[in-house]
């Protein structure tokens, strides 16, 4: 039977599941819904998750006779990209049952499909099969199977069907250099990276992203530069990455360039861009041009909502918070878990109390979801902060999620805080126990029976640190100059300017002084004697990075320091008298919030 052309001409413009439906009604009159072409194209076009149904295109499978090849595997391809990628094994075992023949893309998009599913068992049955049926050689076939290990983390599977392929091509290299990325192996994968014959964009955003996974911000940003002197246009997960690491390192004029990028080439941002965006500029201080992005958004998710009152949550703008978190909800947006424990850190570095206390009451009343261990941790911070620790003892105490180390670790930070000794000791001990190999337990415990006066027992403590090899995690602070970051850490002696920085913090403190300051060394480094206290506590990275902004930058320029700890009580006070004596803005990223220091005062108010 000749096929007219007219409806296989409409199912090559076909846009939409209404105009199939209809071409499907037409086909039914003409008799050509029986014929293997004009149908096959039909299901071709149900299963694809762009623009098909993949609930319709079972109906029509399912009263098709004489099903080919091309049906079956076009709708273990619908399974395998939809939300039910279990429905395409089902699939191929009917398909094994009707002895339907393989050809080459069937076992491949069955494997599209196992890469989805919770282990990779299945994915390792399939695999038999692929070697079983005598497609073990097959490019389509070994990339799919590579992807598949690599989603699983199977790298060592990956590594051998790699290294025994008889044929690869950019999509063999790809996963690889993607898998072990994702598995925090960025050597092995960069290794490869470099290795490969020829490279796209797949691979170069497999590798930044590797990068800024782990914390390698600067060569993630290196490596995006790379990309562009290579000709490689960036997609948006590269983009994102990209902008991502400069908000780790504060890099704010890298992300400006990359954000001028952006709108010079006319990239659309999408949402996660737009969160990116956000998040950049919010981490680097600039909360204002955070906000201009976040005006411009057009279509405002979840996501963009909660980027905006996280950035208002770390520079201490609860209030800013609280209205956008009011105006989300009544702009039809409902917030999620990650959106709670914004508001609610904002509600923490602000000593917003009663109205903490009754949002995360709300998670469960409100918004019908179960508050994670993150909101339980936000509301003990909240009421420890206020100096209710009582109440936030019998939080933890009465919570239905066994407490974790964070949760106990902020409880025993605000006992230090309110001088809290006795529970200070109880906690102090109990973290030592459920997190042992974490340094920094071990010295807010000797610090606490320090302040209690119990030297003998502070001094054990730090011998038993000593005594595990256990280190407290080392500070590091770190200042941009000119488009270069210059990284500090305690006691530097990398930097190449260290000899000015040094003379320079001798001036700074010899005017700390005529202003009466005195180090707080009490407590600190038990093992030291008070003169090299004052010594060590003298080169805190953030003092160093300081110093290092001041003989670097123009009188009246705004110093910016990103801190990877909390600032101590010490470096605090001093920074808030450096602003003053010297007549200079000075903004600081510590681990938890932004500090903006200026005229000897602090936008925290103290409260941190």
């Amino acid at each position: 039977m000749a096929i007219p052309l007219q409806p296989l001409s409409l199912l090559k413009v076909c846009l939409t599941m209404d105009e199939l439906k209809q071409i499907h009604a037409s086909m039914y009159k003409t008799g050509l819904v029986s014929e293997p072409i004009p149908l096959s194209r039909l299901l071709a076009f149900c299963s694809s998750p762009s623009s098909g149904d993949i609930k319709y295109a079972p109906m029509l499978f399912n009263k098709t006779n004489g099903r080919n090849t091309f049906m079956w595997n076009a709708m273990i391809k619908g399974y395998s990209d939809s939300t039910e990628p279990e429905q395409a094994l089902l699939l191929y075992s009917e398909m094994i049952s009707n002895s339907v023949p393989h050809n080459t893309h069937t076992l491949p998009f069955l494997l599209r499909a196992c890469s989805k599913l919770p282990t990779s068992e299945e994915t390792m049955q399939i695999h038999a099969r692929v070697v079983k049926m005598g497609f073990g050689s097959d490019v389509f076939a070994i990339n799919t199977l590579l992807h598949a290990y690599a989603v699983f983390g199977r790298m060592e599977i990956a590594h051998l069907l790699f290294a025994h392929a008889p044929r690869r091509d950019i999509v063999s290299w790809n996963p690889m250099i993607n898998g072990y990325a994702k598995c925090g192996e960025v050597g092995v994968a960069f290794k490869l990276f470099r290795e490969m014959p020829e490279r796209n964009v797949v691979s170069w955003t497999s590798m930044i992203s590797g990068f800024v996974k782990v914390g390698m911000n600067e060569e993630a940003l290196n490596l995006f530069h790379d990309m562009l002197i290579a000709h490689v246009k960036p997609d948006n997960v590269a983009l994102v990455s990209s902008i991502s690491a400069c908000a780790h390192l504060g890099a704010v004029d890298q992300g400006r360039w990359i954000h001028m990028y952006i709108d010079r080439n006319q990239i659309k941002i999408d949402q996660e861009l737009y969160c990116a965006l956000i998040d950049m500029y919010a981490n680097c201080g600039h909360m204002e041009e955070a906000l201009e992005v976040f005006t411009k958004s057009k279509k405002k998710c979840v996501s963009i909502w909660t980027a905006a009152i996280s950035g208002f949550a770390i520079h201490g703008q609860a209030r800013e918070a609280m209205d956008f978190y009011m105006q989300m909800q009544k702009a039809g947006i409902k917030p999620n878990l990650i959106t709670l424990t914004a508001i609610l850190t904002a509600c923490s570095h602000s000593g917003l109390v009663d109205e903490g206390k009754s949002i995360f009451k709300s998670i469960s009343s409100v918004h019908n979801l179960n508050p994670a261990i993150e909101h339980y941790g936000c509301l003990v911070d909240l009421l420890g902060r206020a100096g209710l620790l009582k109440e936030a003892k019998e939080v933890i105490e009465t919570m239905p999620i066994k407490p974790n180390a964070a949760i106990w670790g902020a409880l025993l930070n605000v006992c230090k805080k309110h001088a809290n000794v006795k529970l200070g000791k109880v906690i102090g001990k109990k973290l030592m126990e459920v997190d042992p190999g974490h340094g920094g337990r071990y010295i807010h415990a000797a610090s606490i029976f320090a302040a209690s006066g119990e030297w003998d027992e502070a001094v054990r403590i730090r011998r038993i640190m000593k005594e595990k090899g256990i280190r407290k995690f080392p500070g590091c602070s770190s200042i941009t100059i000119n488009g270069s970051v210059h990284e500090f850490s305690a006691s530097d002696c990398k930097h190449p300017q260290l000899k000015e920085i040094h003379q320079m913090w001798h001036q700074i403190v010899e005017k700390l002084e005529l202003e009466g300051y005195r180090p707080e060394v009490e407590n600190s480094l038990l093992d030291l004697e008070d003169e090299e206290k004052e010594v060590a506590i003298h080169q805190h990275s953030e003092k160093l990075a300081i110093a290092f902004g001041l003989i670097s930058t123009k009188p009246g320029t705004t110093i910016r320091v990103l801190k990877n700890l909390r600032i101590c009580e010490d470096c605090h006070v001093v920074t808030k008298m450096i602003s003053k004596i010297y007549s200079r803005e000075i903004v600081m990223r510590d681990r938890t919030r932004f500090h903006l220091f200026r005229d000897g005062i602090c936008t925290c108010g103290d409260f941190w």
